[in-house]
């Protein structure tokens, strides 16, 4: 089978089209809207982030503030807002951004040109340093404007956008200066400009771009700093020719997602087969059970393969959530339910974990194992991670679901609505009752505008080891019953009202890692459906760090708390000394008094595998 074959490109579903109403997401996605988005706000305000526009627009005096890259946390709040109106119209939200916007504007040079850095500081120096983020910001700016036109139908800053593009488009190009941009991001948001424009110039600038790397054109400090070098940036290798993850985790994954965007609008299948190699490299050697990447603090990213500590994992929060968006991506270009488990993996435990239940404390680093000094902050002198979950958690809903020519694919188990026009024109509204991810029985209500036939494609996550299937009352065949690439397809003609009731096996899963990797040897850790869990020391008092044991026969209860952080479902047993204990999601910790935290767990003398 060629790769041209192999593609299913799938179609994605607007989160505009999905509501969620279930108690695990709903209260974070008002918490978003409350606490998240005013809080980084006024710390763009407070740090002058924002004035910096002002002043490259000529609207007040003073010197450029802060990180040459800064620009880039106004744009992706600016984005989360613009998410979060399409969910929820708060005027005086959009007056705020309405009014950020006009000083982005104001900002923007008469040749399109639009970085304030360069602007205040550095005018002559411009387009000199590939390190420096120019593009960076752009792409950041691009992804802003998309989701804010698509949100308000107001034309300010895409307008902004497209001249900023334009400028681009001027200077690079075949024929014209090459560019090798330190910090992947421009690629993917080229894209995006693509498809709300048609203007195909912009997805062939990013195919240009992401041909450029790996042929020698890098200049800057990644490529002068010898400890890192050109596959700091993953320029050491033409894209095509990748077969490792190598470098910044964060750059790697907005790479990797722009590859698979081009695959998408072009149908040129060459990146293809690098996709599929990075992808096994990256999930199978290089990623914790949290789903984070990248263990080393020196690079923020990649080592060698199976080097992966607990104590100090880097594990950056944006490194997860560009998971998501590389996985989605994977998932609609080939229709394989694993990459789903990914999107899925980093929703609840490695992206999830990077924000505090009040919404206004932040990791930028996620270790799997922590003595108590390690502590959400309210914000970082590089905050790009607070401004990703300001911009990731309310779109979650676009990770739901798939069009997949034949039908609906089902990626995500949330409580709440979706609807769907289907490629021969038929509405469908599909209701999901579940109260996923504590139990496992998910309820599926089919109300298609009139009795037609279509699939549905339940994704069976990698966790499960056994499930049941319903449909209108009955058991499915068993000749209807068979997966293919993770999905259970139940394809008939459905009637209103239709139901179809699936039940995942949910029991608490005891994790044996790799033995190559050195760190976990003798350890096991918790998983339940798909929340990793650990021990807290805030649940464990009579605990020391590191100082006790679990045995592989220890029967677990699972004790949902719902005063407990917010509701969570614990794990209560004994450690292997005999003491009583209790883990909680490995998203949930650091929430309350500091102490030590642990994922994986020094296994007791009776050691063995021993799942129930």
């Amino acid at each position: 089978m060629t790769k041209l074959q192999s593609l299913r490109n799938w179609q994605g579903v607007p989160f505009t089209k999905v509501v969620i109403e279930d108690e695990f997401w709903r209260p974070r996605l008002e918490v978003l809207n409350k606490v998240t988005l005013p809080a980084c706000l006024a710390k763009c305000e407070e740090t002058g982030r924002i004035s910096n526009f002002a002043k490259a627009g000529g609207l007040m005096e003073g010197a450029f503030e802060g990180i040459y890259f800064n620009d880039s946390d106004v744009y992706k709040i600016i984005e989360g807002v613009a998410y979060s109106l399409m969910s929820e119209r708060d005027q005086v939200l959009e007056a705020e951004a309405d009014r950020i916007i006009d000083l982005i504007a104001s900002a923007q040079e008469a040749d399109g040109y639009l970085c304030t850095y360069y602007t205040l500081e550095a005018p002559e120096a411009k387009w000199t340093d590939m390190e420096k983020h120019e593009m960076y910001n752009g792409g950041h700016l691009i992804e802003a404007a998309v989701a804010y036109y698509d949100a308000t139908d107001k034309r300010n800053l895409l307008d902004v956008a497209c001249r900023l593009a334009d400028h681009y488009c001027s200077l690079f190009g075949p024929g014209k200066r090459h560019w090798v941009e330190g910090h992947e991001e421009i690629e993917l948001a080229l894209v995006k400009l693509y498809r709300v424009t048609g203007e195909e110039r912009y997805w062939k600038l990013a195919l240009w771009l992401l041909e450029e790397r790996g042929h020698g054109h890098g200049i800057g400090k990644i490529w002068d700093t010898k400890e890192w070098g050109p596959a700091y940036c993953q320029d050491d290798v033409p894209v095509r020719d990748i077969e490792q993850v190598t470098g910044h985790a964060v750059r790697a994954m907005y790479l990797y997602t722009a590859m698979a965007d081009v695959v998408q609008v072009s149908g040129e299948t060459a990146y293809a087969d690098a996709l599929h190699r990075v992808w096994g490299h990256t999930v199978e050697r290089n990623m914790y059970l949290t789903g984070g990447i990248g263990p080393s603090r020196h690079n923020e990213g990649f080592t060698h393969d199976y080097d992966l500590p607990n104590e100090s994992a880097y594990c950056e929060t944006c490194a997860a959530i560009a998971m998501v968006f590389w996985n989605h991506r994977m998932n609609l270009l080939f229709g394989d339910a694993k990459y789903a488990d990914i999107v899925e993996r980093e929703m609840y435990n490695g992206a999830l974990a990077g924000i505090s239940q009040s919404g206004d404390k932040f990791f930028y680093v996620n270790p799997l194992a922590s003595k108590g000094d390690h502590h959400r902050v309210p914000w970082f002198d590089t905050s790009c991670c607070p401004t990703n979950l300001a911009r990731f958690l309310p779109s979650i809903g676009q990770y739901s679901y798939a069009l997949t020519g034949r039908g609906i694919a089902v990626n995500q188990y949330t409580n709440g609505e979706a609807e769907f026009v289907l490629e021969s024109g038929l509405g469908v509204r599909l209701k999901q009752t579940t109260a996923y991810p504590w139990k496992g029985r998910i309820e599926l209500t089919v109300f298609p505008d009139k009795k037609e036939l279509f699939s549905i494609q339940l994704r069976i996550p990698g966790w499960c080891r056994g499930y049941k299937v319903e449909v209108g009352g009955e058991a499915l065949p068993e000749a209807e019953g068979r997966t293919e690439q993770g999905y259970l397809t139940i394809n008939r003609k459905w009637s209103h009202g239709e139901k179809i009731i699936l039940e995942l096996d949910m029991p608490v899963e005891i994790i044996r890692s790799r033995p190559v990797v050195l760190e976990n040897q003798g350890r096991h850790a918790l998983q339940r459906g798909p929340i990793v869990y650990c021990l807290e020391q805030a649940d464990n008092p009579g605990l020391a760090y590191d100082e006790y044991t679990f045995s592989t026969h220890e029967r677990w209860l699972v004790d949902h708390q719902l005063e407990l952080l917010g509701g969570v479902t614990v794990l209560k047993g004994r450690t292997g000394e005999g003491r009583p204990c209790q883990f909680i999601p490995y998203y949930a910790w650091d929430n309350r008094a500091p102490g030590f935290m642990q994922v994986w767990i020094r296994a007791a003398a009776d050691n063995r595998l021993y799942c129930f």
